[in-house]
């Protein structure tokens, strides 16, 4: 009955209605933006967020995650150029449509497999929250530790092409997080005299630096992308006898995005991928793939638009983002002194109803909204490069100013981009050294305060069941991903040797 109540106050209050409407807006913006990924667009978005109330913060970044999915689908139907990774699987059958004249069917395509897609992931975090947060009343320090661990044990599957480089990446992150004064003690570390870092490196500013600031560096030295043609781009939504020929692909997306949302690391790209693979081994007509398919541009579209949604349970659950996006909400949360985890739904009920009750509101805002800024998505995708980095780049530092009105935390940013174009620039993932630094917290303080319980015995991680099986866990991820890092390093140099 409570939820209730929430809910229709949420729905009925105009500040969470702009709100919802303003981060829709920015996310396809965003999304349809090329080079601009959906957790790049929230974390633009994070400094901004300092001054809202918890649940309009938080219903912002949602809405811009749930909307980016889509947006991302908008250039790589018309242009052929995905907006998102995500969208890379969309652009194959998406943009053989637009070249047969049927851009704007496969637009409308796209956006009800997204609402789909984002509309089921909705309904599991609804029902499986709650339950799986209840597991998690039974963790003490230890279990915290070896989540925390499990966490970072993602790195495997974030590394790209070398795990050694996804390890140094999160050591990195590591790093920044003892910056500060010590969790237990009390001692000032690292913080070179500077005031400002007394109480930490705002992780904030690091990942709008890493994501950023990085990406607009990089994009100076990526040639300009094709120009829309606007009189050619028109939102048709497929009519009943197309939507219902293509209800086995849209099964197979959000079966698909359930699973790897759950899936630590796996993200939107993989299962937008494994979707489409799905959808043309299980189409009627596998011949149409390649020619344009609905069913090809539906499949990745509700898979990873499910994916999205699904990705907020573990970490809602359990304080583990399972996605770059979701790392990003994290940090949203902790901005506001909001611990994601089974404390949250004892103390904070309200908000996590106003959250889902957000989250819906923004699944029926998108296709209004889409078809209502399509035209402008085109405007703002024509426009020269540098005139969008240079507004990004206003948009980046006048946000990271405001939050204390600091020229040193604008610094931060900066130094943070400079740091993650260089790490790109050696093919170091910047991903891990986020994770890195969210959980760094997590994993020092559970550590340490084990210890003080134990009296310094760290037997207390194998004795403790839960800690136990996620460090088990942990450690067979570790494995399997050396033993594929040395699998795929052996078939590169057969392929390397000489017939």
């Amino acid at each position: 009955m409570d939820a209730i109540l929430v809910a229709l106050d949420v729905l009925t209050t105009p500040t969470i209605i702009v709100v919802v409407i303003i981060g829709v807006t920015w996310g396809i913006f965003g999304g349809a933006m090329p080079g601009i990924s959906p957790p790049i667009a929230m974390a633009l978005l994070l400094p901004f967020t300092y001054t809202m109330d918890p649940a309009s913060a938080l219903i912002l970044l949602t809405a811009t995650y749930i909307a980016a999915e889509y947006g991302g689908s908008i250039p790589a139907i018309l242009i052929r150029t995905p907006g998102t990774s995500a969208a890379a699987a969309t652009l194959i059958e998406g943009y053989e449509m637009q070249r047969r004249g049927k851009g704007g069917e496969a637009l409308g395509i796209a956006l009800v497999a997204s609402v789909i897609g984002a509309v089921f992931g909705l309904l599991l975090v609804i029902f499986l929250t709650e339950p799986l947060s209840r597991v998690a009343l039974a963790f003490r320090p230890p279990a915290y530790f070896a989540l925390g661990i499990l966490g970072l044990s993602v790195i495997a599957s974030l590394s790209e092409k070398s795990l050694l480089k996804g390890i140094i990446a999160a050591l990195i992150g590591l790093m920044i997080a003892t910056i500060g004064t010590d969790p237990v003690s009390g001692v000032v570390r690292f913080a070179f005299g500077y005031p400002e870092l007394l109480s930490g490196v705002p992780f904030v500013l690091v990942m709008v630096g890493l994501f950023a600031v990085s990406e607009l560096f990089e994009q100076l030295s990526i040639p300009v992308w094709e120009k829309i043609s606007a009189t050619r781009t028109k939102l048709k939504l497929p009519t009943w006898a197309i939507q219902k020929g293509l209800f086995r692909a849209n099964m197979i997306g959000v079966g698909i995005g359930s699973f790897c949302g759950l899936m630590p690391g796996a993200g939107g790209t993989v299962s937008s991928f494994l979707a489409y693979n799905e959808s043309k081994r299980f189409a009627r007509d596998k011949a149409s793939f390649g020619n344009g398919a609905p069913e090809g541009v539906a499949a990745p579209e509700s898979a990873n638009n499910c994916d999205a949604s699904v990705s907020m349970i573990p970490l809602l659950s359990f304080g583990i983002p399972a996605s770059t996006s979701a790392a990003v909400l994290l940090g949203g949360f902790l901005i506001h002194g909001l611990a994601p985890g089974p404390a949250l739904f004892g103390r904070n009920p309200d908000l996590l109803y106003s959250l889902f009750t957000g989250m819906l509101m923004a699944c029926i805002a998108l296709p209004f909204i889409a078809f209502a800024t399509l035209k402008l998505c085109v405007l703002l995708v024509n426009q020269p490069k540098p005139y969008l980095i240079s507004f990004i780049l206003v948009l980046v530092f006048s946000g990271s100013y405001s939050i204390n009105n600091s020229i040193f935390d604008m610094s931060i940013v900066l130094g943070a981009g400079v740091l993650g174009f260089g790490m790109r620039y050696f093919g170091v993932p910047v991903l891990p050294t986020v994770l890195g630094l969210v959980l760094g917290y997590l994993i020092e303080a559970n550590y340490r305060r084990s210890l003080v319980i134990s009296r310094g015995d760290h037997a207390i991680f194998f004795t403790d069941p839960i800690a136990a099986a996620f460090l088990t866990i942990a450690a067979v991820f570790m494995v399997l991903s050396i033993v594929q890092a040395v699998r795929q390093h052996r078939k590169a140099n057969n392929r390397g040797m000489p017939s």
